[in-house]
């Protein structure tokens, strides 16, 4: 299985296990006079998705809990980007691992003040999987598309997509294409049933079409972006959190680090691994098929690939899912840089939106 065609980050990480001194996230003070109380539990949102894979391992198999140290650990899973931003807005979790459309309006909608994107989690996995006798994006004139949610990462690829394809869409559902936000297992269903089209999916969603449904791909959406690099999943952290409890988040990132290691050099036993997390997360697994091809298609990766939001910010208001605003701050790679040099391996860029040394 080649687990991770594009990995340049990972070269010297096992030092990271061994237990780093704090590194401040941010270097910001409390207020003068305010007392911050000592933080004993981390609350961590996540997804039970493969392109989610760094929190199903790093959960599993104890790398969090074990960087936390006395810190607890305390997770929720979500369903939709949607529901993460608003519990993280509302203060209900510390952290979550997000599809980087959802970070990138929760940071303006709240001009910069709610959260920031401290590392890079998964590139790739993302796809158009169409029926039979659809062909060529001619051929999707009239026809009903899905998408996990109404402005979220795959929803805004496809709609940036049709245009350049020369279709019409609309947020109330009409145009020359229909999308139709869908939540993922109903979208497998409809198009069993022959009730939709096709879906622009993450993973593992777009392998159960393929391995399950008969779909096949229309657009690998690798091969819309420059050596096919795009992030699918990066870890956000609620920035009122970060600003008081630097030393927490940096023992977070840690363990981060260490999923995503884990994954790179556990290629032969990390599908039986996520496959379990799925099941206590969930109640269920993937068909061994659609794991190993979901697997195939993404790579596990701090590298956040922070040149792309510029892009992707223009995808969103194009599409009509996004408001104007700056995202000038809305990464925070300090201490991940610090934990990578620390180690030996290559650090990451913030591509000027954002602090990276």
């Amino acid at each position: 299985m080649n687990f991770t065609r594009r990995n340049r980050t990972f070269t010297a990480l096992g030092a990271l296990a061994m237990g780093f001194s704090a590194l401040a996230l941010t270097g910001c003070a409390p207020a003068s006079g305010a007392a911050i109380e000592p933080v004993t539990e981390v609350r961590l949102g996540y997804f039970a998705n493969v392109t989610h894979a760094p929190a199903l391992v790093g959960l599993s198999e104890g790398l969090i809990q074990d960087a936390l140290g006395d810190v607890a650990l305390q997770t929720e899973v979500f369903n939709a980007g949607a529901a993460a931003i608003e519990a993280l807005s509302a203060g209900a979790i510390d952290a979550t691992y997000i599809g980087p459309n959802p970070a990138i309006n929760t940071f303006i909608q709240s001009g910069g003040a709610s959260a920031h994107i401290i590392a890079g989690a998964t590139s790739g996995g993302a796809a158009l999987v169409v029926r039979d006798g659809i062909d060529t994006p001619d051929d999707l004139a009239s026809s009903t598309i899905a998408t996990p949610q109404l402005g979220n990462t795959q929803d805004v690829a496809l709609r940036s997509w049709l245009a350049d394809e020369g279709y019409e869409t609309s947020v109330a559902g009409d145009g020359d294409v229909n999308v139709t936000p869908t939540e993922n297992a109903q979208t497998l269903t409809l198009f069993q049933d022959g009730k939709i089209d096709g879906a622009w999916l993450p993973e593992p969603w777009v392998s159960r079409l393929v391995v399950e449904a008969g779909a096949h791909v229309l657009v690998d959406e690798a091969d819309l972006w420059p050596d096919g690099d795009f992030p699918t999943t990066v870890l956000l952290v609620r920035a009122e959190f970060a600003d008081q409890h630097p030393e927490v988040v940096d023992e977070l990132l840690k363990g981060h680090i260490a999923a995503v290691e884990w994954l790179d050099e556990n290629a032969d036993e990390a599908p039986s691994v996520i496959n379990a997390a799925l099941d206590d997360a969930t109640g269920k697994t993937l068909d061994d098929a659609v794991l190993a091809r979901a697997l195939e298609n993404v790579t596990f990766t701090v590298d956040p690939a922070a040149a792309t939001f510029e892009t992707l910010v223009d995808h969103g208001l194009a599409a009509g899912t996004q408001k104007k605003g700056s995202i000038d701050g809305l990464f925070d790679l300090r201490a991940l840089n610090a934990l990578l040099e620390k180690s030996g391996a290559e650090t990451v860029s913030a591509a000027g939106l954002g602090a990276d040394r």
